[in-house]
């Protein structure tokens, strides 16, 4: 699958869409220039997995809103859940050992996580 361009209009369907990588960069940015080789290496070698680029540039606000202030920024999403940011660059083994780690998570069970970790911040909230 080929690397797909982020933006405000598409991202709320984007990281829904399974496992999603999400890497954080600018034109100008050379550690960005330099790792988009591997990112695209690896987006073949995971066809199942939904590689994107969000060019900070173009999309400051979405660049405001996950609070970026490193590039490149590396992000994972499972069913829309957050589960890996990371600053800076990666080799592209390290990078396929995150997405294998990522794929075996159990998410029924992430999913209970994030509910109760919501559910204890509205206790908190409340009291």
């Amino acid at each position: 699958m080929a690397t797909v361009e982020a933006t405000e209009h598409n991202f709320g369907t984007l990281v829904q869409q399974g496992m999603v990588v999400l890497d954080w960069w600018a034109p100008w940015c050379g550690p960005c220039r330099a790792f988009a080789p591997v990112y695209e290496a690896s987006s073949t070698r995971h066809p199942d997995v939904v590689f994107a680029k969000v060019n900070t540039e173009a999309e400051p606000g979405l660049a405001a809103a996950f609070e970026i202030q490193a590039i490149p920024t590396l992000m994972i999403l499972r069913d829309g859940i957050l589960l890996v940011r990371q600053a800076g660059m990666v080799s592209g083994a390290s990078l396929d050992q995150v997405i294998e780690k990522v794929r075996a998570l159990d998410m029924d069970e992430i999913r209970r996580d994030v509910e109760n970790s919501a559910l204890a911040d509205q206790a908190q909230g409340g009291a």
